[in-house]
């Protein structure tokens, strides 16, 4: 077998065969229903349970039954955000994560802020769920087990990795039964817990009285509420997972606002009721921490301790288990909107838009590779460290809440006059505003000296970086649009040589029938690889006559539309993709035509631009035996290593699959300042 097949079988292996966009169930095999999308997106709320309610319960010392205060408020706190982002759901329902929110509806800059500390939070969301799943697993094992937790972590970044490339379903449908075992099993231990110690939520309340009035003689009625707002702050993390949803519609079922708002209700349900539940249930049990062990092993273990041994072993074993694998799922979350929000800040060329391709499995690849790397290189420097990770986490996620929840206040007041009941939804998101606007400020407040300062300064880096890759290609778009001047001058020629410009109702006039030029098979053929109806595809097509004079008889267009993160969205918007690229070589057709050449287009849309395009270049080779193919080059002035990344440089890519076909290929440089 050829090297090629070996590792085309490899390839197939480990990440699955490639789909094909002329399947017309294509985006029913990718899309997630409802309880899909609870599994893959909402296990990053509601896996938090399994550490924020311990930072709260922590948080607050001897003082452990002011946690039933903190869980009312987890609980208000959950709705509020939950409702706030099933109106965004509403209002961007080809998704509305906070880079759009803010991109939209306050301004770009504010954008790119949002969407920068979501990268680092879903960054961080991989790290601290697997980090957090080792610990759950490291529980069931004695102390001496320790060492192997690090190793464990590491390897579990880069399987998930690997399955994350294989697609987005396939990486989903793996922990469905594991997720439900999690809701099974901690539904089972807080209805056991309240039912076995019914009779003594009596005494938990007036002694939680009582706690009050010490505290409050001790510290003030300030202190109280000081110590209050620091437990509830430190227990951010438990709600850093509700915007997922909104981030991934691209990835639900249609109709996608419904199966959206049905996934939030599910996880903002799921979530408040465990949180809650939880932090009742270390209260009834009377917990405390123990070294090597996360606060939920000490619960269970104190829960089963009266019951026969096997049963009881049993029990703990199979519920940490479950949580580590519901954390490990969490992590998907990070795979899954990570990037996307990278392609989307790549389509609006913040990012290099290398991160807006697609994989023959339709999945951002570059994203994933990309998120994936930052997330074991995390795990490196915070040594697996859920404290100092949590704290990291919640900040960068309440920037985006709280530019989310402030866009769409702004929102709501300027449509007050067409939009029905703007009161009430203003009134959600008003509130929403206010509560993540006061957590990310006592968080940050509070925890800027313990790595809080660190996670502010990268977040800041990364939107220096996007402001300044966004500036390069704005000042390259600005000299590619000097090119464009030609354009003009082409569609002149065009409406001459159609008799005059289109009467109205008339259809374009490179449309027309014309009276065209013979195109001769046999003839020379020139080959020219265009990206567009624009003017590097129009110099690129004048530079041929220019450099061999009237040796070619025929032009050929051939355009491949690429399929990225942007549109593959909906057969619609595939089919919107051809109709357009087939239009815009049909342009070229005609201007060729206008200028007195046999000229003909070839056409195609693809995820992998450079592979459907070899595959065009074989067939327009058998039709035309003597053809040479061309390409345009962007040649910059001072190239450098970040121009290199920044473009994709396909022409150079072509050039060598060209070679090794042994077609003939000619690049032409078309050259731009820096």
């Amino acid at each position: 077998m050829p090297a090629s097949g070996i590792l085309g079988s490899i390839k197939a292996l480990l990440f699955g065969r490639g789909r094909s966009l002329a399947d017309r169930d294509l985006f029913h095999k990718v899309s997630l229903i409802a309880v899909f999308a609870w599994v893959g997106l909402g296990a990053d709320g509601l896996s938090s349970s399994c550490y924020g309610p311990e930072e709260t319960f922590k948080a607050l010392g001897a003082n452990v039954h002011l946690s039933l205060f903190v869980a009312l408020a987890s609980v208000v706190t959950i709705v509020a955000i939950c409702a706030s982002y099933s109106q965004i759901i509403a209002l961007f329902p080809t998704g509305g994560g906070g880079y759009l929110v803010a991109s939209k509806l306050l301004s770009p800059a504010a954008g790119v802020v949002s969407g920068s500390a979501l990268l680092i939070d879903y960054v961080l969301t991989i790290t601290i769920s697997v980090a957090s799943g080792g610990d759950a697993l490291f529980s069931l094992f004695p102390p001496g087990w320790q060492a192997w937790k690090l190793p464990f972590d590491f390897a579990s970044v880069v399987v998930l990795t690997l399955l994350n490339l294989r697609g987005v379903k396939e990486s989903v449908l793996i922990w469905v039964p594991v997720f439900f075992l999690f809701v099974g099993t901690h539904a089972f231990a807080i209805l056991y817990a309240i039912a076995t110690h019914a009779s003594d939520l009596g005494g938990i309340a007036t002694t939680t009285v009582h706690e009050v009035h010490t505290v409050s003689a001790q510290l003030g009625w300030f202190g109280l509420l000081a110590v209050l707002l620091k437990s509830y702050s430190l227990g951010a993390g438990t709600y850093t997972g509700i915007e997922a949803v909104s981030n991934g519609l691209p990835i639900l079922r249609e109709p996608r606002v419904q199966t959206g708002r049905r996934t939030m209700v599910y996880m903002g349900t799921s979530l408040a009721v465990t949180v809650a539940g939880l932090l009742l249930c270390y209260l009834l049990y009377r917990v405390s921490p123990q070294e090597g062990k996360t606060l939920n092993a000490v619960l269970f273990e104190g829960m089963t301790a009266a019951w026969p041994h096997a049963t009881g072993v049993t029990f703990v074993f199979v519920t940490l288990a479950a949580e580590a694998a519901l954390l490990l799922i969490a992590a998907q979350a990070g795979f899954l909107d990570g990037p996307r929000v990278l392609a989307s800040m790549a389509l609006d060329k913040w990012f290099p838009t290398r991160f807006a391709n697609l994989s023959d499995r339709f999945v951002t690849q570059n994203g994933i590779l990309l998120m994936g790397g930052a997330a074991f290189l995390m795990m490196v420097v915070s040594r697996g460290s859920v404290g100092l990770l949590v704290v990291l986490y919640s900040i960068n996620v309440f920037i985006t809440f709280s530019l989310s929840q402030l866009g769409m206040v702004r929102h709501w007041w300027r449509e007050r006059a067409t939009a029905p009941a703007w009161r009430r939804k203003l009134a959600i998101n008003g509130f929403g505003l206010g509560l993540t606007l006061f957590i990310l400020i006592s968080l940050t407040a509070v925890k800027f000296f313990e790595g809080g300062w660190a996670t502010l300064l990268v977040t800041a880096l990364l939107v220096s970086a996007a402001f300044a890759i966004q500036r390069h290609y704005r000042h390259v778009h600005q000299q590619l649009k000097r090119l464009d001047v030609i354009v003009e001058v082409a569609d002149r020629e065009i409406l001459a040589a159609e008799g005059g410009p289109p009467k109205p109702g008339d259809v374009p006039a490179w449309t027309r029938a014309t009276a065209e030029p013979s195109l001769d098979p046999a003839a020379r053929t020139a080959v020219i690889l265009v990206n567009g109806y624009n003017g590097l595809g129009l110099h690129t097509a004048l530079h041929v006559p220019r450099m061999f004079g009237a040796t070619f008889h025929n032009l050929v267009f051939l355009r491949v539309g690429a399929v990225d993160a942007g549109n593959f969205k909906g057969s619609a918007e595939l089919d919107a993709l051809r109709h357009h690229a087939a239009d815009d070589t049909e342009r070229y057709v005609a201007w060729a035509r206008a200028h007195g050449y046999g000229a003909t287009a070839v056409t195609a849309i693809g995820h992998d631009v450079t592979g459907e395009i070899m595959t065009l270049a074989g067939r327009t080779a058998a039709r035309f035996p003597n053809h040479v193919f061309f390409a345009g080059q962007l040649h910059f002035a001072r190239e450098t290593r970040l121009t290199r990344w920044l473009h994709n440089h396909t022409a150079f890519l072509l050039q060598r699959r060209f070679f090794h076909a042994n077609l003939p290929f000619v690049i032409l440089p078309i050259r731009v300042a820096n």
